[in-house]
């Protein structure tokens, strides 16, 4: 039982809390680190569709990831990090088609993000709930369709992006994507 609350605390913990701001430095990093917050959120979608009643305090740690970071996520790659890869990515790298994929992808992640995040309302509303057997597939077709979408990023885009983006690039992509979050990120040598 103990080992259960620890995973449902480090669970929420992760959903709640992003990464430092110091990673808008290394934006790469930052990407990577959302990505394991996006795979904590699996793991609470998964249990919450077995549940027979809903963990109120995980389906808003969910609710809340979903609402304020995921599509911040979706944005960080779709107009900076993809784009800038298909720049500077060579020919030998075929990136293109993978780059694709991913985008199409996250299409279809923000309509079943917004379908989970309208139950989750409905669960935290009436302080007690269980997925249906269609939103129990909906929240495991999310999860699953979530992991093999984080498996292609982290071994394919993330280790390309590493290799291919020039220090300005990263130096941009950071300021863009701790913009996006409100946060002013001064380069130290901006200070000269």
């Amino acid at each position: 039982m103990e080992k259960h609350r620890e995973q449902r605390a480090l669970a929420i913990k992760a959903l709640m809390e992003g990464p430092p701001a110091s990673l808008f430095r290394e934006p790469v990093e930052y990407i990577f680190a959302e990505h394991f917050r996006q795979r904590s959120l699996c793991s609470v979608l998964e249990l919450i569709a077995d549940q027979d009643t809903a963990d109120i305090g995980m389906a808003k740690a969910a609710q809340s990831f979903l609402t304020a970071d995921f599509g911040l996520h979706v944005i960080d790659e779709e107009e900076d990090l993809f784009p800038l890869l298909r720049r500077r990515a060579t020919p030998e790298d075929q990136i293109q088609d993978v780059l694709g994929q991913l985008s199409q992808d996250h299409a279809l992640d923000q309509f079943d993000a917004e379908t989970i995040v309208g139950v989750l309302d409905r669960f935290i509303a009436e302080g007690a709930g269980s997925c249906t057997a269609e939103e129990a597939e909906c929240f495991k077709a999310f999860a699953a369709n979530e992991k093999r979408h984080l498996i292609c990023e982290n071994a394919i885009v993330l280790p390309l992006a590493r290799i291919r983006l020039t220090p300005s690039d990263m130096r941009n992509f950071g300021r863009r994507m701790a913009a996006r979050r409100g946060i002013d990120l001064q380069d130290p040598s901006d200070a000269d």
